[in-house]
Formats: structure tokens, sequence, C-alpha cells
């Protein structure tokens, strides 16, 4: 089965808006650098996903450790525990506040994270 690829197109969204202190991060899909989605299932995905939410707070000069709240969207509530299993080596200490529900998503994938993250400006 060839894998779902969209290209670099550009999309009208930002991955990360700093508003002072707080950096509001948008959606991440598990989407490589490569356009494509990532093969494989919730744990293989919500691991990209990760990833893509971590390189997001970079660009806005924050990190997972500046994370408050999260909000995650799973196309089928059944991968809750194996979303949450790796979710959690992402946040060992002090996780965020987080909302998760399921939903149909906009392509076909089985996990999108968004995330608001407070760093005070320097």
């Amino acid at each position: 089965m060839p894998r779902t690829c969209y290209g670099k197109a550009p999309v009208p969204l930002s991955p990360a808006v700093r508003a002072g202190d707080f950096v509001y991060v948008s959606g991440q899909v598990p989407m490589g650098e490569d356009g494509c989605l990532v093969d494989g299932g919730i744990e293989a995905q919500t691991r990209q996903v990760m990833a893509n939410l971590e390189a997001a707070l970079k660009l806005a000069g924050a990190g997972l450790e500046d994370v408050v709240k999260t909000t995650v969207w799973l196309d089928d509530a059944r991968d809750f525990g194996r979303f949450n299993a790796v979710y959690g080596t992402f946040f060992s200490s002090e996780p965020p506040a987080r909302t998760a529900v399921e939903s149909r998503l906009m392509v076909d994938i089985k996990v999108e994270v968004e995330a608001v993250a407070y760093r005070p400006e320097s």
C-alpha cells in the first residue's frame, strides 16, 4: 500500500505562535519531514506527533518542559492506553493538563495533539 504524502505545500497556519509568555502550538499530526504520514499504529504515530510538537515549540523558543496544556484527538478511543503509554514518556515528570477525545480527524491518521506552553520572554 503506498504511503500518503502531502508534500510541503503551505497551509494557512503557523506551527507555533508566541503571545507574550505563552506559546500556542497548532495541532500536530504524524507527518514526517518528507511530507508523508508515518506508517504504523498508534505508537509510531504518537512518537511522530510528539517529535513534531517538540520541533514546533523549539521554533518559538520553548520546549516540552514548558507545556502546560494539551488537547488530544484520537481516531479510536480504544487506542487510548497505547497512546498514553507513549505520550507519558515525553512528560515523565509534572505532565501538563490534558483533554483527550475521540473524533473523526481531517486526514487518515490516528492522533493529533495541540499544546499551550508557558515560557517567559527573555
